[in-house]
């Protein structure tokens, strides 16, 4: 059990190397052992979202019932576990006594794709964004350690929330491609833009009216969040902190480039992310020594 436990952990670090530049880097800021689980939970995602994502081949139906598959076998113990990356998932949240709901609850947005490619308002988004993104959050949480306060598990929401966002807005037209539309249809209609408009990539007045909008309400949340990384155990807000600046650097690459998420993919380079580190570590010392 060591042995398949020490190389399914080895192959989630290497899922996380391979697929997220950003998380890897930020996550690497933890101490050893938080950031092997860290990087775990980011490899039961990515292939939670694989599923979903690109199995394209199959239908509807076969993804789904792959997807429900997945979520039985999510809720076996270790020593159960045959694929690495739920063995060494089901491991850390015994480790960690991360509750099962919160997988459970990630999975439900995962089903939330195949079943559903519009969203009629920001609220009914906000419950998409809680389940594929908040969870991740609240897992991280638990992982890092926490005060339980009041409004902790507000403030982890609401992160959430701002990070599956910030994912929305950089890859409109990766999703248009894929038939989905994030943005609310009730925010469309406020600013006159139309899906004929984002089938012929139209960046005008309109769709940067509609842009500044959404961003704006992206950066109310990360603001309204920030606090929640008090809430942390101090060996992992940096780590927590950086993700969300890192993320929140995203939208202000969509300004740089001109409004342009239909052929240009925000994203900071390794250069970038470092700069950040000296006013993020600033920041973070700022919020003091008692999370409550």
């Amino acid at each position: 059990m060591d042995t398949r436990l020490k190389q399914a952990s080895e192959y989630c670090e290497e899922v996380t190397r391979r697929n997220s530049r950003s998380f890897h880097f930020s996550s690497g800021l933890l101490p050893p052992g938080k950031r092997q689980a860290v990087r775990t939970l980011y490899a039961f995602c990515r292939l939670s979202d694989n599923i979903v994502d690109e199995e394209s081949s199959d239908s509807i139906s076969t993804r789904l019932a792959h997807l429900e598959v997945w979520r039985q076998a999510t809720c076996r113990p270790p020593e159960e576990q045959e694929h690495p990356v739920l063995l060494a998932w089901a491991e850390v949240r015994r480790r960690y006594a991360i509750p099962i709901r919160y997988s459970e609850e990630l999975l439900d947005g995962m089903r939330m794709d195949l079943e559903q490619n519009r969203y009629p308002s920001f609220d009914q988004l906000w419950r998409y964004c809680y389940s594929v993104a908040s969870t991740v959050g609240i897992n991280s949480m638990y992982i890092v350690g926490f005060d339980d306060c009041v409004d902790t598990f507000q403030r982890a929401e609401e992160l959430g929330v701002a990070l599956q966002m910030t994912n929305i807005l950089r890859d409109v037209g990766e999703d248009w491609r894929r038939g989905r539309v994030y943005l609310p249809q009730e925010d469309l209609q406020r600013f006159g833009y139309t899906e004929k408009d984002l089938a012929q990539s139209v960046i005008d007045e309109r769709y940067r009216a509609l842009m500044d909008f959404e961003i704006q309400r992206v950066y109310d949340l990360y603001e309204r969040a920030w606090p929640g990384i008090a809430r942390l155990h101090p060996d992992g807000r940096l780590a927590i902190a950086t993700a969300a600046e890192v993320y929140r650097g995203i939208l202000h690459k969509l300004l740089a480039q001109g409004y342009d998420n239909f052929h240009q993919r925000a994203c900071l380079n390794s250069w970038e992310k470092a700069a950040l580190l000296p006013q993020v570590w600033w920041r973070v010392r700022s919020l003091g020594k008692n999370g409550c």
